[in-house]
């Protein structure tokens, strides 16, 4: 039986600048206030007296106490009123919407309120956005296999009431949708179980996303990459029983684009990049099994690069893009590759293996090198690629790396601006030295892996060419055990948000290079 994909929340969000007349239609509302509100004047709403008095019987002299109650009002309607500080991050209002969207869900609510009042005009729309970008993570299915499961109730409506006396405070809707449908897509893709995302599955379901968007596909097979060279993909899927691995190709044109008649594109298309690896054994260096459960989440980069191009396309941005998805197993056998393996990569580069665990830089080489051929005006790619990345970051943020030092600002500001923070690490060029090889032309990492994040992103540096933007994502927090931001799964989808604002906002890859 073949996968069938998700079906994204549609519950209706409305967004007004007025005060509803009443509350009591709410099974729950949320209320979010200025920080000073804690101690002085609450601005005037639906029950705001009786539900300052409350506060202030419940939880004077305790700072950051947030108040939930429940009104007499035949309804039963419960309340929850939470205040915000005036230089609160995009991060921190995503958590405090995840942290309040949960308590709210604990009753099983159907029509969800949000009153937001008093805030400035554009931390209103910030505070407001992530409570709706909460509201639709945690209403985005997932893949669930145990017999008994609680009775769900679904969300059908989320009413938001931001007052502002100023230029308004609304949010884009539709961006915030299109970024949860392929947020939610990744963290499903990324929690389906190994036996059921295979490559040759995981293929199937790509096909399925193609057709509904419009997006031309290809399919690169192993015989088809054995003539292109790209033996460091090769030698990676050698254990695997299934000969189903490859790298799949997608291309996006912007359907205004198709359209016009001899319309030329203001770009070449920006190339995103993802490693699939549907589940990673370590290979002839097998892990422990600590190391090994959860390594079915091995494929998180190309669910997220997958991800992007359907928020993309749920957008019908102007960006034309190529999505290219390595996928693969790292599996033990006969013909598992072996350390000190001499390997000849598509673009002619030798490698000498090191690890065989390191396996996701030996596939994301020969895609980005792919990639790279048809001159993209950037590249992404996204990858759970190194643990030394978590042990310098934990699972709060992600790195970044790119071969354009200016670029580190800019993607520093797209995970602040988005909630998806990434920072920068180095890569210079003496970092080279250790992976001098006396066979090759490079080593695949070290044995010890000290800062082998940055060594991992150095490695693919030789496989992108130098005239393309590349900025490359190693995806630390792409599994948190409850949840990151907005996200409270253990698969966070962290990087679909980061890259809108990436090449939205930021207008990466926006020119040709």
């Amino acid at each position: 039986m073949s996968l069938e994909l998700p079906t994204p929340p549609r519950l209706a969000i409305t967004q007004a600048a007025a005060l509803p007349r009443t509350i009591d239609a709410f099974d729950h509302l949320t209320v979010l206030l200025p920080a000073s509100a804690q101690r002085g004047a609450w601005p005037a709403f639906p029950h705001s007296k009786l539900l300052a008095g409350r506060y202030r019987a419940r939880h004077a002299g305790q700072p950051d106490a947030r108040l939930r109650t429940e009104l007499e009002n035949g309804h039963g309607t419960r309340v929850a009123v939470a205040f915000v500080k005036p230089e609160a991050s995009t991060f921190e209002l995503l958590t405090l919407g995840r942290m309040l969207l949960g308590e709210a869900r604990e009753s099983r609510p159907k029509r969800l309120g949000l009153l937001v009042l008093g805030l400035p005009d554009a931390l209103a729309a910030r505070a407001a956005e992530a409570y709706a970008a909460a509201t639709l993570a945690a209403e985005h299915p997932l893949p669930e296999y145990r017999s008994a499961l609680a009775p769900r109730v679904a969300i059908e409506s989320l009413a938001i009431h931001a007052k502002s006396d100023g230029a308004g405070t609304g949010f884009d809707l539709a961006r915030t949708r299109a970024a949860s449908v392929g947020n939610g897509l990744a963290r499903w893709l990324a929690t389906l179980p190994p036996n059921e995302l295979t490559p040759g599955a995981y293929r199937a379901l790509v096909a399925k996303l193609a057709k509904r968007y419009g997006w031309k596909m290809r399919f690169h097979d192993e015989a088809a990459l054995a003539k292109r060279g790209a033996n460091a993909f090769l030698a990676v899927v050698r254990g695997s029983a299934e000969r189903d691995a490859g790298i799949v190709e997608l291309e996006r044109i912007p359907p205004r684009r198709a359209k016009a008649k001899g319309a030329k594109r203001a770009a070449a298309p920006l190339a995103l990049v993802g490693k699939g690896i549907c589940f990673d054994t370590g290979g002839s260096n097998l892990k422990s099994p600590k190391g090994m459960y959860g390594m079915h989440g091995d494929m998180g980069g190309s669910a997220v690069a997958l991800g992007t191009l359907v928020a993309l396309s749920e957008l019908d941005a102007p960006q034309p893009a190529r999505c290219y998805l390595a996928l693969a197993q790292n599996r033990i056998g006969p013909r598992s590759y072996l350390p000190n393996e001499v390997i000849r990569a598509s673009n002619g580069v030798t490698i000498e293996v090191v690890h065989t665990d390191a396996e996701g830089r030996m596939v994301l080489a020969d895609t980005l090198a792919l990639a790279g051929e048809a001159q993209p005006s950037g590249i992404i790619d996204f990858a759970t690629l190194t643990g030394s990345c978590v042990h310098a970051l934990t699972d709060r943020m992600s790195g970044a790396f790119t071969n354009r030092p200016a670029l580190d600002t800019t993607v520093i500001e797209a995970g602040r601006s988005s909630g998806e923070r990434v920072w920068p690490f180095p890569m210079d060029a003496d970092y080279d030295e250790a992976l001098e090889s006396k066979v090759a032309d490079v080593k695949q990492c070290l044995i010890e892996g000290q800062g082998d994040h940055i060594l991992a992103a150095r490695f693919l540096s030789r496989f992108v060419p130098a005239g393309v933007p590349w900025v490359h994502v190693d995806l630390a927090a792409g599994d948190r055990e409850g949840g990151l931001g907005h996200v409270a799964s253990l698969f966070t989808g962290f990087g679909v948000r980061f890259a809108l604002d990436l090449i939205l906002d930021r207008r990466f890859g926006a020119e040709a290079p």
